[in-house]
């Protein structure tokens, strides 16, 4: 998870963002990874040798039965988020590290490939049949012909992966999305009993009420058909300058529409006591500016679809004669043209770039930032952070070429699109058709209770919709328990003292920094379940037959809390997500790890569960969100969350050597045809899959105390704890979706989380005998150690 932005989506559940948006992750394509919440993880560096330390005895949890079987299903871990911008614009993660000349040319990473027979027997045995029913794993989701020692992933989900259809109405599919199903089915009963029950008006269960009866009242939607943003329209059409526009594009943040300069207040990157002014590129429709930039089959076709979907929002809104969809394709082409890739997004130290406001407004004088900045409510700031100075500075040469009427035949259809899904029926359909049939391959719409659920309560990570704390505070009293607490207290205690011993055994790193490595971690912060302080919602006023006007309404109050940050000081108690959000993030700016209430469930956890699937399950999740405080991006991050370096030079080398090797493994991989992983892109969470998983090991080993349990369901301990990793990444995505991942998730796709940390862990080759010959084989001397 990383940082998450807080009104994009992309982390991990399937489609969030930042508010951080970096728990897990998704996409849209603007954001820097300062204003990404985030998976930050450290790295390897090189240095002396230290003499083993004797490892720490960790508390054993008793309370974990064998043989319970789990609720229902879970999820995959998402992107991480934190409320840094009220800008609603999608996000990137942390940046690839420069190559380490040092460090030894790697060989050949292990391939993803079928599984293949191999001359020995697999180990272990394939579980009994009756195992689907008699213990704590369902093997019914199994491919037992398939030897972990080839594809764990497959072995463990391989069944599952055959038979199962994608829903209808999904992009992907598995065991996160399953849990996510699970939050909203909760979340609808504690909407409708709101909506059912006369609660005192002002009250903000009346407000949760309010605003699913003018969701759900269909009848008054298609009787106003696009009247309700006809103000705003027409204010655009009455736009009469680049003035006009600089002002009318801060404007648009408030509302929930995109320009070209995204804009939000997050933590000083360089001081986490204090609030910042942050600006970012921004407008593009389009997932990436590959799709604007690259000639291929999606991306043809995702263009192509793009212009007719201009071209039906303003026959919609009455122009019949317009085709402005060119128009409009050539705009945000010229835009993605001076754009940052998503690989320089995630830099934490190419996107900090302070100034004061005065010098780059002159340095930038056709932007016309004052009434850009009097519009989106940060009037007379001394200072911003311009987190793509390069794209502003074409920017500032692009704008004034553009004609006025160019600039608002754009500005017109983003602001119908960002309320298409809220009017009436056709402008709906026109909206999923594009967003979700042609561009993630989607075959039906949500149902609207859903849609409500989702505008009220959030769409995932980072986002907490118009209303997510009220519904939060009542889905944590009917749905997370004090026992839940307790074991999660105990299993991030465990994980944090196994990561100080796996510091302690570093070979690469010197004993200089790895004290401060040390003194970071004892500053790490945990929270678990729900926040001590829940957002309040006075200021909201909700109308039972106005669904648009609450939906601008929440937007403006949610921007207006953001940009009100400026001048107070850093609440170190806030959330970036809510607890009803099946995922979990690392902040770097307040060096804290957050594991909402919704993924404290199985498959990730349950308090009846053994101790090798919590450890598998949350345990690596607990140890991914850890491990970005040390990955390429976390790690520049000192202890109290200031942007500083702490690294001795020989350790970083040593360290940016062993990220190189891994960036190397995972570019090999080929999910599509032609389609390549991009290891750089994906380097921070797949630091943090192989650290998190690794250290969730050691602390497994540490809380057994060397009581080694009995056998579950024909697997040892250990064979069960890689179980509980893989059954977590159970997925399966649609084309689109996963040609759109490939260029905008920061995470990789499921199989390769399952499998690529696996290949460098000796602790897999020793569970299941891997041996040369075996498809995830690796030479010893090849396995990449990094925490």
């Amino acid at each position: 998870m990383r940082k998450l932005e807080r009104r994009q989506q992309g982390v991990e559940r399937g489609d969030v963002t930042r508010m951080t948006r970096r728990l897990f992750a998704n996409g849209g394509a603007n954001l820097p990874a300062a204003t990404i919440l985030g998976l930050v993880l450290l790295g390897t560096l090189s240095g002396c040798a230290k003499p083993p330390v004797p490892e720490p005895t960790l508390p054993r949890d008793e309370s974990a039965a064998s043989e319970s079987p789990p609720p229902p299903p879970g999820m995959a871990i998402p992107p991480s988020i934190r409320d840094r911008a009220a800008a609603g614009y999608p996000v990137s993660d942390p940046n690839q590290p420069a190559p380490s000349p040092a460090e030894p040319a790697p060989a050949a990473p292990a391939a993803e490939a079928p599984a293949q027979e191999a001359a020995e027997p697999a180990t272990p045995p394939a579980p009994p049949a009756a195992a689907a029913t008699a213990g704590p794993v369902d093997v019914s989701a199994f491919d037992t012909s398939v030897r972990p020692q080839n594809d764990l992933y497959e072995y463990v989900n391989g069944t599952w992966l055959k038979d199962t259809p994608i829903p209808a109405d999904k992009s992907n599919y598995g065991a996160f999305i399953k849990l996510d199903d699970l939050s909203r089915e909760r979340i609808r009963a504690i909407v409708e009993q709101a909506a059912a029950a006369e609660a005192p008006a002002g009250s903000d269960a009346r407000k949760v009420g309010d605003f699913h009866r003018a969701f759900m009242n269909t009848e008054r939607t298609t009787s106003l058909g696009h009247e309700p943003i006809a103000a705003i329209l027409g204010h655009i059409d009455s736009l009469g300058s680049h003035d006009d526009l600089a002002h009318a594009f801060g404007m648009a943040g408030p509302f929930g529409v995109a320009s070209p300069i995204g804009h939000y207040v997050g933590i000083d990157d360089k001081d986490s006591t204090r609030h910042l002014t942050t600006v970012v590129q921004g407008g593009s429709t389009l997932p990436d500016r590959d799709y604007y930039l690259k000639d291929g089959e999606k991306e043809n076709a995702a263009r192509e679809a793009l212009v007719a979907y201009v071209n039906r929002l303003a026959e919609l809104t009455g122009d019949a004669t317009a085709k402005p969809g060119e128009t409009v394709l050539a705009l945000e082409k010229q835009l993605a043209e001076i754009q940052w890739p998503r690989v320089e997004l995630r830099d934490a130290i190419k996107t900090y770039n302070k100034f004061a406001a005065d010098d780059f407004a002159a340095k930038t004088p056709n932007l016309r930032w004052a009434k850009f900045l009097e519009a989106a409510g940060t009037p007379g700031i001394t200072e911003v952070n311009v987190a793509t100075p390069s794209y502003f500075e074409k920017l500032d040469a692009l704008f004034p070429t553009i004609d006025v009427a160019t600039w608002k035949t754009w500005l017109r259809f983003k602001t119908i699109d960002a309320f298409a899904p809220y009017l009436a029926p056709d402008f709906e359909a026109a909206h999923f058709d594009f967003h979700g049939r042609k561009i993630a391959g989607i075959q039906e719409e949500l149902p609207r209770w859903k849609r409500s659920v989702e505008a009220i309560s959030g769409k995932g990570a980072g986002d907490f919709g118009a209303l997510g704390d009220v519904v939060g505070k009542l889905y944590v009293k009917e749905h997370f328990t004090p026992e839940a607490k307790t074991r999660m207290d105990l299993l991030v205690k465990n994980l944090l003292t196994a990561f100080g011993s796996s510091i302690d055994e570093l070979s690469w790193m010197t004993p200089e920094t790895k004290g401060k490595a040390k003194e970071k971690l004892a500053k790490i912060t945990p929270k678990i379940g729900y926040p001590e302080k829940w957002r309040a919602y006075d200021g909201l006023e909700v109308q039972p037959d106005d669904l648009v006007g609450n939906i601008i309404r929440s937007r403006k109050l949610e921007h207006d809390r953001n940009v009100s940050k400026l001048g107070l000081p850093v609440d170190r108690d806030e959330w970036g997500m809510t607890p009803q959000t099946v995922n979990a993030y690392y902040n770097p700016s307040l060096n804290e790890i957050v594991f909402p209430a919704a993924i404290l469930q199985a498959p990730f956890f349950s308090v009846d569960a053994p101790d090798a699937l919590n450890y598998g399950g949350i345990g690596g999740v607990i140890g991914h969100e850890i491990s970005h405080a040390f990955d390429d991006q976390g790690s520049r991050y000192d202890g109290n969350g200031n942007l500083e370096n702490w690294w001795t030079d020989q350790d970083r080398v040593a360290f940016e050597g062993l990220t190189k090797r891994l960036i190397e493994q995972y570019s090999s991989y080929e999910p599509l045809p032609g389609r390549k992983l991009k290891g750089d892109f994906t380097l921070g969470e797949n630091i943090a899959d192989l650290s998190g998983l690794a250290v969730s090991y050691k602390a497994f080993q540490l809380a057994k105390a060397g009581k080694e349990p009995e056998p579950v369901q024909g697997w040892t301990s250990n064979q069960l704890f890689f179980v509980g990793w893989s059954r977590v990444w159970q997925r399966k995505y649609r084309e689109d979706e996963l040609v759109r991942r490939l260029l905008t998730d920061p995470h990789s796709p499921s199989r390769y989380r399952a499998n690529g940390p696996v290949s460098n862990l000796d602790a897999f080759y020793e569970a299941f005998d891997v041996k040369e010959g075996d498809t995830l084989w690796k030479p010893e001397q090849e396995r990449i150690r990094i925490w």
